[in-house]
């Protein structure tokens, strides 16, 4: 029987609230062993029309980059005779948009990678944790779409660009109330918070501009709880990190001593490292999400088949997900 998040937090044979060795003593899937095989067939019952929808943005959509720290990517096309095309890509960087997180995308300050890999076996050429154990895996399960843009928009409090809004556990049941689906195990939770409808629609003289802040999951245990609890297979948002910004420094996460990063965000206090380090969480950022959305809400239905096919990249960090909504 799976432990509840209050009972992993008692841990004293891996870290407290770790999910470590409970899939298996060498396990690198996390929370993705949530969604089984029963779980797909029974999803797969969910396509009525066969309508399907594209969940990943183009490449180059984020430019200039959210991070600051992913330059944009080079296209070439090149020839060997008349008849003949082939293609490379340059400063190919495989979080730049749409993305699945991988589970050696971030440690743990202090208890290092999920299920305690060592820092030196997360490197290029080497597999443990790598995004290529999700493509072998071939993901596909129940999705839902939490709709956090039209519940606010119901309760007169629209979701604006550069408004801080940290969505609770509770915050998250109302949404799903009000979309009328409820979050069973294994399934692959969807957020929509409108950020990236709402960022393409700036001027790009405006875009490296975050304002006061963004709308996403709240930094906290009550979160870790609400996600674990729900036995959640994986988790994706249109926003660029799934999590609110700036972090909630109520948490008691946040590190004093830690100093900045030289370039780019800090990831100090964020619900990355416990979500991906601890539980062994798959996230999704910055998918698309408007158009299922709009379908989801002209036919009353927010429950789908979902399926997710990272790059198989051996020891690949992140990856887009080439990600598809079939109903």
């Amino acid at each position: 029987m799976t432990p509840t998040y209050e009972e992993l937090t008692r841990r004293v044979d891996a870290p407290p609230g770790s999910s470590w060795g409970l899939f298996g003593r060498c396990d690198q899937l996390g929370t993705l062993n949530f969604l089984t095989e029963d779980r797909t067939a029974a999803a797969a019952g969910l396509v009525r029309r066969g309508a399907t929808f594209n969940l990943d943005y183009p490449l180059n959509t984020f430019v200039p980059s959210i991070s600051g720290t992913r330059p944009a990517t080079e296209h070439h096309i090149f020839s060997n005779n008349p008849h003949h095309r082939d293609d490379w890509l340059d400063s190919f960087y495989l979080q730049s948009t749409s993305q699945v997180d991988g589970l050696r995308h971030i440690r743990h300050p202090r208890h290092g990678f999920y299920g305690g890999v060592p820092d030196g076996a997360v490197a290029e050429g080497t597999a443990d944790l790598g995004i290529h154990l999700l493509a072998e895996k071939a993901i596909a399960g129940r999705g839902v779409l939490l709709d956090a843009v039209r519940y606010h928009d119901s309760i007169g409090d629209p979701l604006t660009l550069g408004k801080l809004t940290r969505f609770t556990p509770h915050d998250l049941d109302r949404v799903a109330e009000h979309c009328g689906v409820t979050v069973r195990p294994g399934d692959i939770v969807l957020l929509r918070t409108g950020f990236a409808e709402s960022w393409l629609q700036l001027p790009p003289e405006r875009r490296g501009d975050r304002g006061g802040g963004g709308a996403g999951l709240d930094q906290s245990e009550e979160m870790l709880a609400w996600l674990w609890d729900h036995r959640i297979a994986l988790m994706a948002s249109d926003n660029g990190g799934l999590e609110s910004y700036p972090v909630n420094r109520a948490s008691g996460w946040v590190d004093p001593d830690e100093p900045p990063p030289p370039r780019g965000p800090s990831h100090n206090g964020m619900l990355h490292r416990p979500l991906l380090a601890l539980l062994g969480m798959i996230i999704g950022e910055l998918w698309k999400l408007d158009e299922l959305a709009a379908d989801c809400a002209a036919d009353g239905t927010y429950e789908f088949l979902v399926t997710v096919k990272p790059l198989n990249l051996v020891g690949g960090v992140g990856s887009p997900p080439n990600a598809i909504a079939i109903k």
